[in-house]
């Protein structure tokens, strides 16, 4: 059908997407066109340690594609159907959501996808969201482009999320009916899947291997965790037994952190630390506190917030 689409109609189609805010159709093509054709030099990548000790390389693209990449997002992408089994990067969805099916569950298995993000390549993109059926092709290649880079995508540009929602949304379907029908419950938070219930996780690692193994992805066996009642049950570091709370740990961390701004004040704290930032520290730490207040409403956690936001105040 797209053949038949005159110049005219082929700019107002790429316009009404309003991924920039220019109305001048040259410079608006000529823009797109050109973060495209110059997807590598429109990167910056740097490295983070993960919780294991491995390295994780994260992608971030300049303001002008960071900016596009986001339109592309919400005036594209989020109009796309995802599975209801999918809990991370939804509006108005946090952790909570990815925890609550599975309070008080004899059994949790936990598992993972290999190399989640550099395993769904270009072809995947182009095929799940701007195939030549929805968009023309020369148009959806274009968007193609302007989320992948290198020929994967990318972790740290805004569109790669949802992207990977909805390239796993067949396999979601499948996995969530197979439990559905079994009584066991499935979530999926990014490459983090959970089933809990009874049942034989045995069957259901081999089910979720054979899925995987259709759409280009593998199973990490290094991260297949079975968790019986008697132990303690974390979903996404959420603890899960009796109800939903966040562990010990985490919340020790804070307190003796408070303990120590309130007895030796905040410079020599930061200084003991080696943190010059002192807003951008306060700021992380009530994120952390608002976290468990989150989980945990009844939480004795309010009163370290007002005394935060004090010290901003104050400086």
């Amino acid at each position: 059908m797209w053949q038949y689409l005159t110049d005219d109609a082929y700019n107002e189609f790429l316009l009404s997407f309003n991924l920039l805010k220019t109305k001048d159709i040259r410079r608006y093509k000529n823009t797109l066109y050109y973060l495209s054709n110059n997807i590598e030099g429109n990167y910056v990548e740097y490295e983070i340690s993960k919780k294991n000790g491995k390295i994780r390389t994260i992608y971030e693209p300049s303001p002008i594609l960071k900016l596009v990449q986001r339109n592309i997002l919400h005036n594209i992408l989020e109009e796309k159907r995802i599975s209801e089994y999918a809990k991370a990067y939804k509006k108005n969805i946090s952790l909570l959501e990815n925890a609550l099916p599975h309070v008080k569950q004899n059994i949790i298995l936990k598992l993972d996808i290999m190399n989640f993000f550099d395993n769904i390549t270009f072809k995947m993109v182009y095929n799940s969201c701007f195939r030549e059926e929805l968009y023309p092709k020369s148009i959806g290649v274009l968007l193609t482009n302007l989320c992948t880079y290198q020929g994967k995508l990318p972790q740290g540009a805004p569109t790669s999320s949802y992207i990977s929602n909805i390239i796993l949304r067949g396999f979601d379907e499948i996995i969530g009916k197979y439990c559905s029908n079994r009584n066991i419950n499935y979530t999926r938070y990014s490459d983090d899947l959970t089933f809990s219930g009874d049942f034989q996780p045995k069957k259901i690692i081999l089910l979720v291997k054979d899925e995987l193994k259709k759409r280009g992805f593998k199973l990490n066996y290094d991260k297949i965790h079975i968790i019986t009642k008697n132990k303690r049950q974390t979903v996404t570091g959420i603890v899960v037994n009796d109800k939903i709370n966040v562990t010990k740990e985490y919340k020790r961390k804070i307190r003796q952190e408070m303990y120590y701004i309130r007895k030796y004040g905040f410079d020599e704290h930061l200084k003991f630390l080696k943190i010059d930032n002192k807003e951008k520290y306060i700021n992380n730490l009530i994120g952390r506190i608002n976290y468990c207040l989150q989980i945990n409403k009844s939480d004795k956690f309010k009163e370290y917030i007002q005394f935060l936001k004090n010290q901003i105040n104050i400086n």
